[in-house]
């Protein structure tokens, strides 16, 4: 598929790179980013991929919705049909990919581009970006997620904060705070999150898809319902061929050669 305001690279690694590419409006979407983002990670996995990564192109990860594109009138826009039509699917296809999401903050991730960054599994961030709920400063709350990321990861304390005062949160305070797995040298950022999907492309996929759908299901099982999702999840997991393989390599002690199944 031919895209407009991203671009989607195959790794011989075995990952997809989906690249936000509108970097002189510091890749600030337009409802044809919306739509292409979720079709860039379909095909990904259809081509093949083990991990997506999602990251920006130029100075910037992603300023949120662009307030100049054609018909953002704030006397004429339905933002409960944008987000119910446009964000809400391309979050949801994020949180839902059955292979491991990275997002990889080269830079300023403000409004719904912060959000847009925490729907991945993992998020590393340059030690230059920086997320930013900015949405009070139109007179907007949180969107794209927002208010369901940032309680979680953060607490509702810091949730607040950053939500009301609308404040740029650095790579560092949202390592702090435990918005991000981890944050880099900016000279080092790229190596870092390659070296990071490498690692998860050639992982056992199933594994990780069945962790990340545990862990998100924590949020709202009681222990023993949550023990009971794990007892089904590990036995679907013990079925697949990479659990074999695993063993079998940590028997033989050599390094696994998981193929994803």
């Amino acid at each position: 598929m031919v895209y407009k305001t991203i671009s989607l690279e195959m790794s011989e690694a075995g990952y997809a790179a989906v690249i936000l590419n509108r970097p002189e409006k510091m890749n600030a979407m337009t409802p044809q980013m919306r739509a292409e983002i979720p079709e860039a990670f379909r095909e990904a996995v259809k081509e093949g991929a083990r991990a997506i990564v999602l990251t920006g192109a130029g100075s910037a990860f992603c300023s949120g919705q662009d307030l100049g594109d054609a018909g953002s009138s704030a006397a004429s826009i339905d933002l409960e049909r944008i987000l119910r039509d446009e964000y809400n699917p391309m979050i949801q296809t994020i949180v839902e990919c059955p292979v491991p999401t990275i997002s990889a903050v080269n830079g300023a991730a403000a409004g719904a581009g912060a959000n847009l960054a925490l729907a991945a599994d993992v998020v590393i961030a340059a030690n230059s970006a920086y997320f930013m709920q900015a949405f009070t400063r139109i007179g907007l709350i949180p969107d794209a997620g927002g208010t369901y990321w940032l309680p979680r990861l953060a607490g509702s304390a810091k949730a607040m904060g950053a939500a009301l005062f609308a404040e740029k949160i650095t790579a560092e305070q949202a390592d702090e705070w435990g918005l991000i797995w981890e944050h880099v040298a900016d000279e080092e950022f790229e190596a870092l999150w390659r070296a990071r999907a490498t690692h998860l492309a050639q992982g056992p996929t199933e594994a990780y898809r069945r962790t990340a759908k545990a862990l998100r299901a924590s949020f709202d099982n009681s222990l023993s319902e949550q023990l009971t999702l794990e007892a089904r999840e590990q036995g679907r997991a013990g079925k697949t061929r990479d659990f074999k393989e695993g063993v079998l390599a940590f028997l033989e002690k050599r390094k696994p050669h998981f193929e994803g199944r």
